[in-house]
């Protein structure tokens, strides 16, 4: 009988160790099934990207014969102009020249894509199946560009593109990188503004075999407006006649201007408006309504088409003011506190200034946004 006991307690331990043994298996099977931890590698800092390019061949740094040589880069973020614009190329150095940006390495060279820390895509060269954007996987420390000039009206939608966008160019306001030429706050307001001698009194500049064929909004109002008032027409296809100072000589000889926009889509105000400013001239102009305008410039620079009841009475306050050159003067007492700067018209550097923005944005900049659906936020 003494040995019950102990035939009791070694069944206990028989009975234990496997519902022990079972416990034990099911704990490692419920944490197998859990999925690991991602430890995501920080981003890249551009030192370490730009030794990375330093140990490949010079060559191999940038296409662009022209462009900086890496050496005069390695501080600098990469950033890499997938597509040229409409193959409108101009070089990278014109960043510094003309607009005092040298905070990224600028390349068009593709073999770099594994270590640029932006890539802008020109949205008007994506072809509709997607096949000449990168293939390769993005580096998490990567950011794409959407860059986009055209307005809401003449933008293509292009379907699978929504989610790849990290940041937004565009001519919207509330774009990460806007493409605009902006007023600028004058230090000093002691200096008298001098206006361009005039030899006109309106005038526009438009391919003058659209003017009694097309049907839009801004040649509709042209012809009802020339019904009650001269306009001085100058042929946008004559060579030379947008190119260089030759463009801002025309528009500086004439009082008003007609900066008529293709589009009324919010925030598209192009340079048609803001280059008669930087000329000396008073915009009137059709588009968004007057207040997405002053958004921009003071309300007392332009005109708009909407002040008016009909293109008759515009007209007729036109030539009011022709012969009030006190009222007149008072569109330009803005220049007393602002500077407008001249767009550039060469037909090469036509998408350099937004491609040095952007190149400025990603050397100076580091955050960014989730873009969920471009569409949604663009065509709002």
């Amino acid at each position: 009988m003494a040995s019950t006991p102990v035939f009791c307690v070694l069944r206990a331990i028989l009975t234990v160790i496997p519902v022990l043994a079972g416990f034990i298996v099911l704990f490692l099977m419920y944490y197998k099934s859990f999925p690991s931890p991602k430890c995501h590698p920080p981003p890249a800092h551009s030192d370490r990207l730009t030794k990375q390019a330093n140990s490949h061949s010079t060559s191999a740094v940038t296409k662009q014969s022209n462009s900086p040589a890496a050496t005069q880069q390695t501080d600098k973020p990469i950033m890499l102009l997938w597509f040229w614009p409409e193959n409108k190329r101009f070089d990278f150095k014109d960043c510094k020249k003309l607009f005092n940006i040298d905070s990224c390495h600028l390349t068009d060279d593709r073999s770099l894509y594994s270590r640029a820390q932006g890539v802008l895509i020109f949205h008007r060269a994506i072809l509709d199946d997607l096949s000449n954007l990168p293939t390769s996987p993005r580096p998490r420390f990567q950011r794409w560009i959407w860059f986009n000039v055209d307005s809401q009206s003449n933008t293509r939608r292009i379907q699978g593109i929504q989610g790849l966008f990290n940041l937004t160019l565009s001519y919207r306001r509330d774009a990460d990188i806007h493409v605009r030429w902006q007023l600028t706050v004058k230090k000093n307001t002691d200096g008298d503004f001098v206006l361009p001698k005039k030899e006109r009194l309106l005038c526009w500049i438009v391919d003058d075999s659209d003017l009694h064929t097309e049907s839009g909004e801004s040649y509709s109002y042209y012809r009802e407006l020339a019904k009650h008032i001269h306009i001085d027409v100058f042929n946008s296809s004559s060579a030379g006649l947008l190119r260089g100072e030759n463009y801002f000589l025309t528009i500086s000889s004439c009082k008003f201007y007609l900066s008529f926009e293709s589009s009324i889509d919010r925030d598209y105000i192009t340079e048609t408006f803001s280059g008669p400013l930087a000329a000396g001239t008073v915009p009137i102009v059709l588009g968004p309504p007057r207040r997405n305008y002053e958004d921009f410039a003071p309300g007392t620079s332009f005109l708009h088409v909407n002040d008016f009841a009909n293109a008759r009475t515009l007209a007729e306050f036109l030539l009011r003011l022709d012969k009030d050159n006190e009222a007149f003067m008072r569109y330009f007492n803005w220049h007393r506190f602002y500077t407008a700067r001249r767009h550039l018209t060469g037909e090469n550097h036509e998408f350099a200034h937004a491609i040095c923005q952007a190149c400025d944005h990603v050397g100076v900049t580091k955050e960014y946004r989730v873009m969920p659906d471009l569409y949604k936020w663009f065509f709002l």
